[in-house]
């Protein structure tokens, strides 16, 4: 327990460090960019300091120059390091509106651009999703976990509709994306932190042009799927290589 203390007390000067330096690079041109490479160091840092390595498969299914929709499941707060340090191209995220109001740290996520959403909300989770097609218009990126909470117990919940109304009205592909592992480095509502081994997997782009609002559910259910498979498919794989890191810190 003294241990994950530490870390996160190191994790919390970090973060304020590198939040301090992305608000100051807010004021150059191109500053959102600037801000997304400050960013993806810092989840470098925390990631190094807490041993946690990460094996990233299917980075060949990225869609290199165009924007793309990334959809990853959620199991801790881990996932949004792994994806700022190992997803290499740029993106906005899509993130609840409690983040941004962190002293600081929320000043640095509005200077990357990334975009708040209130769930409690509908109007002004509607006006998120129009700010999100506007940064794909200018070919950024968007990330964000459709199941809008955290899984405590590494189940697949069900997805919310926002970001599926947000790939079918823009017409851009989803990248689902699958992380193994994170739940036990840092599980909710745990400030636990355990060396370890996460495996994110970058499956192939999915297509939206075969639906409409109507067959939104079909599209979330494939891409739900999808996320499922590649996670059952890789997480036996897993495990040997975690016995070797597991082996390596003993």
């Amino acid at each position: 327990m003294i241990h994950s203390a530490l870390l996160v007390t190191l994790g919390v000067v970090i973060t304020a460090f590198m939040s301090f330096w992305a608000v100051v690079f807010s004021v150059f041109p191109e500053a959102d960019n600037k801000v997304h490479k400050v960013a993806s160091i810092w989840a470098k840092m925390l990631l190094f300091i807490c041993n946690t390595k990460v094996k990233v498969i299917g980075k060949e299914n990225l869609l290199n120059g165009k924007p793309q929709i990334f959809m990853a499941n959620h199991q801790s707060d881990f996932d949004i390091l792994i994806a700022l340090a190992h997803i290499p191209v740029q993106f906005r995220w899509i993130a609840k509106k409690e983040l941004f109001a962190i002293p600081v740290f929320g000043a640095a996520m509005r200077s990357a651009g990334y975009i708040e959403i209130d769930r409690s909300n509908h109007e002004k989770a509607m006006q998120s999703i129009d700010e999100a097609a506007f940064r794909i218009r200018r070919g950024k990126s968007i990330m964000t976990f459709p199941e809008g909470t955290r899984s405590r117990d590494g189940e697949i919940k069900s997805f919310k509709q926002g970001t599926f109304h947000l790939a079918i009205k823009s017409g851009i592909p989803i990248v689902p994306v699958s992380i193994i592992g994170s739940g036990r480095i840092m599980p909710k509502r745990s400030l636990r932190i355990k060396a370890g081994l996460i495996q994110m997997v970058i499956g192939k782009p999915i297509e939206v042009t075969n639906f409409d609002i109507e067959k939104r559910h079909k599209l979330m259910e494939k891409v739900r799927n999808e996320i499922i498979k590649n996670y059952n498919e890789w997480q036996d794989a897993g495990r040997l290589d975690i016995k070797d890191l597991e082996s390596e810190t003993t």
